[in-house]
């Protein structure tokens, strides 16, 4: 088959990224974010040949309008027919989807279906494949969906204690996300320890304003720290990870919040934010330790990597052999204070980092970040993007 390129769809509530890449070599012909959708402010920015553009929004400001834009674009330059097929990120596959899947009505219907569990995500993600099936109607598209590489936990992992019909009747378990992230740091860190995929077993840590912690044994999720929802796990930019579930009564019964009140707490006003007090970006908490000493933010840091720290260390207990702790996400490939403070209380695992490496691996660098001798410590930019793309044309020519 000639070289052709993927369009890489991730659409949210109020904004649509895409991609344009060659699944060979990882190459991105072109890249772009339409955001503020649905307002009159909505705009989308492109990046092609080293040169960005903004381009504002015509009414009625929708993902079908940011689309026919990027069509025009793609003609302008002469890039349409290069385009093989379209692969979407969809965030909630639930139990039906454990790979990725060729996009027809009956997966539509159960997107939509799996809106209950993903009511934040998956009606958008309906909205782009269905607008992309409008602005590309001949070509195949396939969703690749982040809860898809958990299917492979086991029900001891999964199950939560809670009446086991609930499971059954409701689909009410851990399904994880991320999963995209997590299978393609794992494949890169099997590669750089010179061991095939189905022999790696270790930790990747995908930590941004959302975080999850994957345990992998022998190139398999066996289990996660984001549970039926991405609420569920460490702490977070705005999502406050676990709590005991009794609070959300305590919030409702004796301090008169709604449950809608309960949910926007739990989502957007806790996490680093709620706890710091100043702020979800990491960058904020930590130019305040470092600038003013600041207590609140270094008891916000503290929170945070240590929740991190534990439930890698409470993850031996699901892998077989540990051959590497993996960072990757904005925080975990760049925020090398974070990364020596988890490193640090995770001694006993002989988790060593090095000062020097551990500073010097920012940025979009990949590399190790141990001392000579220690447990493997790695950084690795995630590139979900480029796994959505090789999926899609691996499907793509599966078919044909």
């Amino acid at each position: 088959m000639s070289q052709q390129t993927v369009l890489v769809i991730n659409c949210g509530s109020s904004s649509l990224k895409f991609s344009l890449i060659n699944p060979t070599n990882g190459e991105v012909s072109i890249s772009g974010i339409a955001e503020r959708l649905a307002s009159p402010e909505a705009f989308i920015k492109i990046s092609f040949n080293n040169e960005k553009s903004v381009i504002a929004l015509s009414a009625p400001f929708d993902h079908q309008i940011a689309l026919q834009y990027l069509v025009e674009f793609l003609n302008k330059h002469d890039l349409t027919k290069q385009v093989s097929a379209i692969g979407h990120r969809v965030v909630h596959g639930g139990e039906s989807y454990s790979q990725p899947t060729l996009i027809n009505s009956d997966v539509k219907n159960s997107i939509a279906s799996l809106a209950q569990l993903a009511p934040l995500h998956n009606p958008v993600n309906l909205i782009g494949i269905e607008a992309a099936e409008q602005a590309f109607p001949e070509l195949k598209q396939v969703a690749v969906f982040d809860t898809a590489f958990h299917q492979s936990m086991p029900e001891k992992a999964f199950i939560y204690g809670i009446p086991y019909q609930l499971y059954k009747e409701q689909g009410i378990r851990k399904y994880g996300f991320h999963g995209t992230s997590h299978y393609f740091v794992a494949t890169q860190a099997a590669k750089a320890l010179d061991k095939p995929l189905a022999e790696f077993s270790g930790i990747t840590a995908h930590l941004g304003n959302g975080c999850s912690i994957c345990a992998i044994d022998n190139g398999e999720s066996v289990d996660t720290s984001m549970g039926l929802t991405p609420l569920a796990g460490v702490v977070m930019g705005t999502r406050s990870g676990d709590i005991d579930p009794s609070i959300i009564f305590h919030l409702i019964n004796q301090l008169g919040y709604s449950a809608d009140e309960v949910d926007t707490l739990l989502n957007k006003q806790s996490g680093l934010l709620g706890i710091s007090q100043m702020s979800n970006d990491c960058r904020t908490i930590e130019d305040a330790i470092i600038n003013d000493n600041n207590v609140q933010a270094n008891l916000t840091m503290d929170i945070f990597c240590y929740r991190i720290a534990k439930t890698i260390a409470s993850y031996m207990a699901a892998i077989s052999h540990f051959d590497a702790l993996v960072f990757t996400g904005g925080i975990g490939e760049n925020s090398d204070l974070i990364r020596e403070r988890v490193g640090r209380s995770l001694a006993l695992l002989n988790i060593k980092i090095d000062a020097d490496k551990n500073s010097a691996v920012r940025f979009g660098k990949a590399g190790s970040i141990h001392e000579q001798g220690s447990q493997a410590c790695l950084v690795i930019p995630t590139n979900e993007e480029l796994v959505i793309a090789m999926q899609t044309q691996q499907l793509i020519e599966q078919g044909e």
